[in-house]
């Protein structure tokens, strides 16, 4: 009897210790109660290792000051779009959106841009291995992962290149996405020049309880000049040659101009925020002319932040859409405000398709996704699952003047617990390639029917109910 009554308070004590330190996301702390709840004693340790609020105690992105942001002696080379103008383009619940995108810290909108797009891995990496030959004065660069693979020892060769040639490398990868690379990889980078640094290594997240954030950012600065973002990390699999996944469907953005300067110091805090390193000076931010007229706000957000600018900027979106919202998304796992939000979208008319992957990355994942789709398919919202390869693209499209593309899928993880970065883009050619895209790939996918969608069977739907349970922590 007294070892039952003591399982018993210790069990009210772990319910309590959950309910108190998770109060700020109801949503995760209902995933970790029944977690639990199933595994008492498991699932409390998973909860002490994994789910220690980030905000709530001074991490590694909190040890130091960010990096100040530009100059007045920098901004003078910049063109920032004056807000009140471009608000009154539009109308009122877009001018809200608009609104909202000004208040975002240290991400303005800016005006002087160049954009190309690529959609698929062959382009992209063609484009960044020249771009990174041309390199005259640093590269930078931030990956969630890279693999020790073809194109992975490819890209190697030329940063290890550079950094012979005296150009200065600075590379840094997660240390949860990057695990499976070999430290003899880093090492050759080192031997030639290039500093490396991890992003929270696994060992020493786990020991600081911070295992569950991690940098999901693909970021590329060359001279200061040119940027590269988007959701292709370096392995082959982009290069479809994944026997699992075939053809790798994704999309990723060269950048020059004005906008390339916030890509830069976005990449010196993430320096910074790993080893207190304060590199920025002016000959990161050089002089350049004006290369394109694309307006481009680039929105970054993570834990290390008092708030959730991409999730947030997601909401004003949806609300803000008059005709259509079209999403790319391999991981969709909304949470309830984006739920709601896509659903009062649809109901009043606006037409809202979303594309997610057919083969499954995650078996979980794939199941959380399907149960809110009945909800959403019910309100109207069309969902199509990509057939012609992996579909990993990140992109959301409200009517034809807005268009954001980056590194958050529409996900709990990484609107709440990743660090990522998006762009949104206000410019008419780059919106109507990213449209092209969007009608080519609903070509290369099946529709899911509501009739045949509501005939699942029962141990479909039983899976499901249990993915969507913990779904806000995968």
């Amino acid at each position: 009897m007294i070892w039952f009554i003591g399982a018993t308070y210790l069990y009210i004590l772990q319910i309590g210790l959950v309910l108190f330190l998770g109060f700020r996301n109801p949503t995760k702390t209902m995933a970790w109660l029944t977690i639990t709840y199933l595994f008492p004693l498991v699932g409390f340790l998973l909860y002490f290792i994994m789910a220690k609020d980030y905000r709530m105690s001074p991490p590694l992105s909190r040890r130091y000051a960010k990096t100040p942001i530009l100059s007045s002696q920098l901004t003078e080379h910049i063109q920032v779009s004056r807000w009140n103008h471009f608000q009154g383009r539009h109308s009122t619940r877009q001018n809200r959106l608009l609104g909202y995108m000004q208040s975002i810290p240290e991400a303005p909108l800016t005006e002087c841009n160049e954009i190309l797009v690529y959609n698929n891995g062959e382009e992209t990496f063609e484009a960044i291995i020249h771009a990174l030959d041309q390199a005259e004065h640093h590269i930078h660069m931030e990956y969630f992962i890279i693999r020790n693979d073809q194109i992975g020892r490819q890209i190697q060769q030329v940063l290890m290149k550079k950094a012979k040639q005296g150009i200065e490398v600075r590379l840094m990868v997660d240390g949860l996405g990057s695990h499976e690379l070999k430290f003899g990889y880093l090492d050759e980078l080192k031997q030639a020049g290039v500093h490396v640094q991890i992003f929270s290594p696994l060992r020493k997240s786990l020991l600081r309880k911070q295992v569950n954030y991690r940098n999901h950012r693909k970021i590329i600065v060359i001279d200061g000049l040119t940027g590269f973002l988007g959701g292709i990390n370096i392995g082959d699999e982009y290069l479809g040659r994944s026997s699992k996944f075939g053809f790798w469907r994704d999309t990723h953005m060269r950048i020059r101009g004005d906008a390339v300067f916030f890509l830069q110091h976005t990449f010196l805090n993430d320096w910074q925020s790993v080893n207190g390193d304060q590199i920025a000076t002016r000959q990161l931010y050089p002089p350049h002319g004006c290369v394109g007229q694309a307006k481009i706000q680039l929105i970054a957000s993570g834990p290390d932040t008092d708030s959730d600018a991409i999730h947030e900027f997601y909401f004003s979106a949806f609300n803000a859409s008059h005709h259509s919202i079209s999403i790319i998304s391999p991981y969709f796992i909304p949470d309830r405000s984006l739920l709601i939000a896509l659903k009062t979208a649809a109901l009043s008319g606006v037409e809202v398709k979303i594309i997610i992957p057919e083969i499954e990355d995650h078996l979980l994942v794939k199941w959380a996704a399907y149960s809110y789709m009945e909800e959403l398919m019910l309100a109207g919202v069309r969902f199509f699952t990509y057939l012609k390869g992996f579909i990993h693209a990140k992109i959301v499209i409200i009517d034809r003047t807005l268009a954001s593309v980056g590194t958050a899928n529409m996900d709990m993880r990484s609107l709440f617990d990743n660090f990522e970065l998006n762009a949104a883009i206000f410019d008419e050619k780059t919106i109507n390639r990213l449209i092209r895209d969007f009608q080519e790939d609903l070509t290369n996918s099946k529709e899911i029917r509501m009739a045949e969608f509501c005939n699942r069977p029962l141990l479909q739907k039983g899976k499901e109910i249990i993915a969507r349970m913990v779904s806000s922590l995968l």
